[in-house]
């Protein structure tokens, strides 16, 4: 029987720093479900598939924690740096799609 991994830890370049100043950079990121990709889909203000906000979104439902944050949603998201985004872009389609 052959084991799948579907959680992946990260570390963020710069990290993300929350409104009392801490910073976090160490993460979790789960696989993605065919639902975490329709369902943001579905969000009134997403436009449709090439909307830049789906991919927040997307990265909200499989960010699985981030430092000591365990719940970690759009907020966060939209609040890290550019080369953190860009980086959690990356590692979702390596772990997603090789």
């Amino acid at each position: 029987m052959t084991s799948l991994t579907t959680r992946y830890e990260f570390t963020l370049p710069r990290g993300y720093v929350d409104p009392q100043g801490r910073l976090h950079r160490v993460g979790v990121m789960r696989l993605a479900t065919a639902r975490d990709e329709l369902e943001p889909l579905r969000d009134p203000g997403i436009s449709g598939p090439d909307d830049p906000r789906l991919t927040i979104l997307v990265l909200a439902r499989v960010v699985e924690r981030l430092g000591e944050l365990e719940l970690v949603t759009s907020m966060e998201i939209e609040g890290l740096f550019a080369a953190d985004l860009a980086y959690l872009q990356d590692f979702y389609g390596a772990i997603n799609f090789g």
